[in-house]
């Protein structure tokens, strides 16, 4: 007899919570294989296909494309083992969700925990981690229920039964919409550290929110409505009705009265708003994290690099193969790195220590059509230029293919940001946090230069460093600096340290 197993999303590494459905790759009523990717997903790192564990025929998808979901909601349920083509729905497979889910999920007695084990593979759990269920108070469940005006499976104390992507059953919600909460005690239902944040530095009470995810579980999208909301009125009261990533019309009510006179549309004809989400929002968040949290400085210097260029052509003409100029530029930081390893540290505020790391992570920025993103070079100090350029060429090409995967995006020490190929001279870069500095290159253009005591054209270049004044002062990196500019000018000095 066949059995239906439900396989949630997975845990996704590096700490993350949640993910953006971007493609379902599998239909209702499709026969997968064990390991066979079933979703794309987009998370704050990368863009991630998520493979299933079980082999069978899937009977149930939970989630439109678009939808936010948190690790551990439901992705899909598999029909495994004799008789689960029977499973194959005769309805419309648009019409996934909600009635497969309440029809066919097993109990708890009945779930089974095979498949492969590999939910990601090469860096995810062996089984998504199981939510604590959160036990709502009584008052909220009968509020709740009284205040929808409907009886039946959908009020809040109905439990999971039919909390598919329709949105019928989710505590808080009737008829396709998410009403306001009314404030409890208790705990807040959320998991999601970057939601609790984001409430807490804009002073939102979340107990006065009800959540669109399972269970009543407060996504980031229900803080950003209310947020937007607020700010559309000046933070007077108001009601801001849109859609939801799940596809339904949502409601978020404030605190106060809508005054007269004031248009109930968040965005003004004419005005385009982009959400701040997945890589996009992450970006964000890391640079203003940045920008508040490192008390940054930045110097300059030009430099002549005619004679690193006639290096690289001098190598190029060589047998073998051919030597990027971000390669020589990554091992000219590296062995400046050596020098200086102040810059190649981070500072862990909570212990007030500056930790000095014995390896060199490098990253490098790379501008990519779902926004900039910053690969890492595994122990650049180990590799010599022909190394280095391979792995820059493979890391620019997975990061442009979204094919990243988390941990090619996390752990670097010290980044490496070439915007010389936008065509500009200078920049002060921001550092990536928690790193401690940053080099930055611009373009390498023809300009007067004296040499050897005449007037020349030679090729220059200038260079900036972006650094944590926590790690060092400026006599520090001025040396580092200086270093770099001293190898660029002079290629013969990295034979002191090869």
């Amino acid at each position: 007899m066949a059995q239906v197993l439900e396989f949630k999303l997975p845990d996704l590494g590096e700490g993350l919570t949640e993910a953006e459905i971007v493609r379902w790759l599998v239909q209702v009523g499709d026969v997968v294989a064990v390991d066979q990717p079933v979703v794309e997903v987009e998370t704050a790192k990368a863009m991630v296909e998520v493979p299933c564990p079980y082999g069978g025929v899937v009977t149930a998808r939970f989630g439109e494309e678009g939808a936010e979901l948190p690790v551990g909601a439901p992705l899909l349920t598999v029909a495994v083992g004799e008789g689960a083509e029977g499973h194959r729905p005769a309805a419309d497979p648009g019409t996934d969700g909600g009635a497969a889910r309440a029809g066919e999920q097993p109990g708890a007695g009945e779930r089974r925990s095979e498949g492969s084990g590999n939910v990601l593979v090469g860096y995810g759990t062996s089984e998504a981690p199981a939510r604590r269920r959160r036990v709502r108070p009584q008052g909220r469940a009968s509020g709740a229920a009284a205040g929808s005006g409907t009886a039946g499976s959908g009020t809040a104390g109905s439990g999971t039964a039919g909390a598919g992507p329709s949105g019928a059953g989710v505590p808080g919600r009737a008829n396709g919409r998410v009403r306001a909460a009314e404030p409890v005690d208790g705990p807040v239902p959320v998991i999601s550290p970057l939601v609790r944040r984001l409430a807490r530095e804009n002073d939102l009470d979340l107990r006065e929110l009800t959540g669109s995810g399972p269970d009543g579980l407060i996504l980031r999208a229900d803080v950003e409505y209310a947020l937007r909301a607020a700010a559309a009125q000046g933070g007077r009261a108001t009601r801001e009705t849109g859609p939801h990533p799940d596809g339904t019309v949502r409601e978020q009510a404030l605190a106060a009265t809508e005054p007269a006179g004031v248009a109930g549309s968040a965005v003004p004809p004419g005005d385009v708003r982009i959400p701040l989400k997945g890589v996009r929002g992450a970006v964000a968040d890391k640079l203003a994290r940045s920008r508040r949290e490192i008390p940054d400085a930045t110097c300059w210097v030009d430099a002549d690099a005619t004679e690193l260029m006639r290096a690289r052509a001098a190598m190029n003409a060589a047998s073998g193969p051919k030597i990027g100029l971000v390669a020589l530029l990554a091992r000219i930081c590296t062995a400046a790195l050596a020098r200086f390893p102040e810059l190649n540290s981070t500072v862990d505020t909570q212990a007030r220590e500056i930790v000095r790391f014995d390896h060199v992570h490098l990253g490098f920025a790379a501008q990519t059509d779902r926004g900039l993103v910053v690969p890492v070079v595994r122990d650049a100090h180990a590799r010599d230029a022909e190394a280095l350029t391979s792995e820059f060429a493979r890391l620019t090409e997975a990061a442009r293919a979204g094919r990243l995967t988390p941990g090619e995006l996390t752990g670097g020490t010290f980044t490496l940001n070439n915007y010389g190929v936008f065509g500009v001279d200078g920049s002060t870069p921001i550092v990536n946090h928690p790193e401690a500095a940053m080099l930055g290159v611009g373009r390498i253009v023809p300009k007067p230069w004296v040499h050897e005591g005449e007037l020349a054209v030679r090729q220059v270049v200038q260079l900036s460093l972006t650094f944590d004044h926590r790690v060092c002062d400026g006599g520090t990196a001025g040396g580092f600096l200086r270093y770099v500019a001293d190898c660029v000018e002079q290629p013969a000095v990295l034979l002191r340290t090869l």
